[in-house]
């Protein structure tokens, strides 16, 4: 930290001073967002915290000035906020920052217009963000992590306060995404449901009246609950929209809807492109990909075990451990096509002496009566048409069409 002298400390602080409440009173959104931005690191707060740390009145300045104290009880703890965060004392920092937040948002109630919608916006990633950083601090100092829980709280209080009718309902989508983060976080993804019926049933919401960032961001995380509660096709429906509707320019972004909407693709039966798992670094799922064109077996298995922490870390892992049945629809698939080559009156009597042998190459030891049962599950959910003939341990094909196409219908096990 560079020396500050008592003049130069003053002088900043009432310039700080100056600058938020000029930004109020002109209702100057981008002014006043800057100013709150506690954990930016910008030149303009690191210079504020090193005066605070020199001149430490800031309060009586508040006092000497009408216009400056009606905001003090914002202003006050975001102060303290800033110079605790500069110091690395991030319990402090949010701590106080939470109480500047509260009285903000009490302000907030009052103004009859959005204006201050985006002020609002770093109020929320910013409570989050430190609520994070000051979990990690108890955790090292041996006590326990609860920050995260209350910004969570103060998350539902701002949630509620843009429930309503007026020009300020447009803020509930980016609160409900911060709360989602924290959700997700926390591992209290259950508590999503509430804020999600809020914003899907409640007729003074239009979806479309969003901002396009916000909606992106819904749908990512909507998608991701889908795909922990195994609903495929709405997981589809919402990740591709998030998909389609990001900024294609974001590749991190892109990424990391790729990286659930791949999952639910191969559920249905959709498999990606080599160049597009390259493209964005998702070359984990490439094997997988391998596995479902060759019906190799052993290749998902491998895969599956060799990317098992980073797929159990996204929550991915049951979803693609599942794909062993369509592996199972392609190698008999290939069977059927060898015996079609060389006899097509007999192709669609596949022994399952054979299917064995196929799997026992592949390094799968299995008998036949694993075999039937797992033929027995193909032709029970239609990803194979025929029956067994059981006294000669055949399965008879359909002769037309004996491998339905998905469709883009899930494969449930």
């Amino acid at each position: 930290m560079a020396y500050v002298s008592m003049g130069e400390a003053h002088r900043r602080i009432v310039d700080y001073l100056n600058r938020f409440s000029d930004a109020v009173s002109s209702q100057d959104g981008a002014s006043l967002r800057q100013l709150l931005a506690v954990s930016s690191n910008t030149p303009t707060l690191q210079s504020l915290a090193d005066a605070l740390n020199v001149f430490q009145d800031a309060n009586r300045l508040m006092k000497q000035s009408d216009i400056h104290s009606q905001y003090s009880e914002i202003i006050s703890p975001l102060l303290r906020s800033l110079q605790s965060y500069r110091l690395g004392h991030l319990a402090d920092a949010y701590q106080a920052f939470e109480k500047s937040a509260n009285a903000f948002i009490q302000e907030f109630r009052n103004w009859e217009s959005a204006w201050a919608l985006e002020a609002l916006y770093v109020i929320a990633y910013e409570i989050r963000v430190l609520a994070e950083r000051a979990d990690r601090e108890l955790v090292s100092n041996g006590k326990t992590p609860e920050k995260l829980k209350g910004a969570g709280s103060f998350l539902m209080k701002v949630f509620g306060v843009l429930a309503g009718k007026g020009p300020k309902r447009v803020g509930a989508l980016h609160v409900t995404c911060q709360l989602f983060k924290i959700y997700f976080k926390l591992g209290t993804v259950h508590l999503c449901r509430s804020v999600i019926r809020s914003i899907e049933t409640a007729r003074i919401f239009d979806f479309e009246e969003f901002p396009a960032r916000d909606k992106v961001t819904y749908m990512y995380y909507t998608g991701r609950l889908e795909v922990f509660n195994e609903n495929f096709l709405a997981a589809d429906q919402k990740l591709s929209y998030a998909l389609i509707h990001c900024n294609p320019d974001h590749e991190a972004n892109v990424r990391m809807i790729l990286k659930y909407l791949i999952p639910v693709k191969l559920s249905i039966g959709i498999l990606p492109t080599d160049s597009l798992l390259q493209k964005y670094n998702l070359v984990e799922y490439r094997d997988i990909v391998h596995a479902l064109r060759r019906g190799d077996l052993r290749l998902l298995r491998c895969a599956l075990l060799e990317h098992e922490d980073q797929f159990l870390r996204s929550g991915v892992y049951l979803v693609l451990e599942k794909l062993e049945l369509q592996v199972y629809r392609r190698l008999i698939k290939k069977i059927y096509i060898i015996q079609k080559n060389k006899d097509p009156s007999k192709a669609h009597l596949v022994k399952l002496e054979i299917i064995v042998r196929a799997l026992k190459w592949l390094e799968i030891d299995m008998d036949v009566d694993e075999v039937e049962c797992i033929m027995a599950i193909l032709i029970y959910k239609n990803l194979v048409k025929g029956y067994f003939a059981h006294k000669s341990k055949v399965v008879v094909l359909s002769k037309q069409d004996p491998f339905p196409k998905l469709n883009g219908k899930p494969v449930n096990s």
